[in-house]
């Protein structure tokens, strides 16, 4: 299992430091900015070892060039990315050793055509899915389809639910908003939004989120349930219960909510 910290970069996205116990080394998921990064690797006398992307947007690499240029380091990223800077280019089925431990790649496109999630499959699971999944949200549809994104869902519903979830922004209390609305009777979201608050109000991240968690406060992976498909259908005006027309449909609401 990786120790996880976070270092803040921007408004409210989150650059994750990975490492292992006792190794004077780090890795770095999606660093759209060098000088956070840097700072810390200052501030804790460490090493950069790796760097991992999982899409082309600048605010989750605009810092690689920089970073590169004062460390010799992989540079992990989707092999259809448009951003030029990755040297290990990865692709579903594939897998990487980092810090000695195992992340498996699975192609999650979209938020972007080129985005890839990162799982570690420890006794403790950890997931590295930049902006596909949120705490209670999912990514917008830049360049993917609504197919797409729920194909990615279903991909993480399948995943432990102890899996730690580590997503790249400080979303959650508006993406539990929006789950408020269309589920208004969870008690589950109820509960979340007073965690986050909490922690909020701490100055504290409300990261990582679990695939558990997700499964019972997220609607963009409870497309399924009776009162999803029900608010999508009074949302779009259509009868039609079909899975992707519920997704494409409360993804809308998401964007005007």
């Amino acid at each position: 299992m990786f120790t996880v910290t976070p270092i803040p970069a921007f408004n409210d996205n989150y650059i994750w430091a990975i490492s292992n116990p006792g190794n004077s080394s780090i890795a770095v998921v999606d660093p759209g900015d060098a000088l956070p990064v840097l700072n810390y690797l200052q501030e804790h006398n460490l090493e950069l070892a790796a760097i991992l992307i999982t899409h082309h947007h600048n605010d989750h690499t605009g810092g690689v060039n920089e970073l590169t240029g004062k460390y010799n380091v992989p540079v992990y990223g989707p092999t259809n990315s448009r951003f030029d800077g990755i040297t290990k280019p990865l692709k579903t089925g594939d897998s990487i050793q980092v810090l000695g431990s195992t992340l498996k790649i699975q192609e999650v496109p979209g938020h972007t055509l080129d985005h890839i999630s990162y799982f570690s499959d420890q006794k403790s699971p950890q997931l590295f899915c930049g902006d596909t999944l949120f705490l209670a949200g999912c990514g917008r549809l830049f360049e993917g389809t609504a197919e797409q994104m729920l194909t990615a869902m279903n991909y993480f519903k399948a995943l432990p639910d102890t899996t730690e979830v580590y997503c790249t922004h400080e979303y959650s209390l508006a993406n539990l908003a929006f789950a408020a609305a269309v589920e208004p009777d969870n008690a589950q979201i109820s509960t979340s939004i007073q965690n986050c608050e909490r922690l909020r109000e701490e100055s504290k991240p409300t990261l990582p989120s679990s695939i558990g968690q997700e499964k019972q406060i997220n609607p963009f992976m409870r497309t399924q349930h009776e009162d999803v498909i029900k608010a999508a259908q009074q949302f779009s005006g259509k009868a039609s219960g079909d899975e992707v027309e519920v997704f494409a449909s409360i993804r809308e609401w998401k964007n005007q909510f």
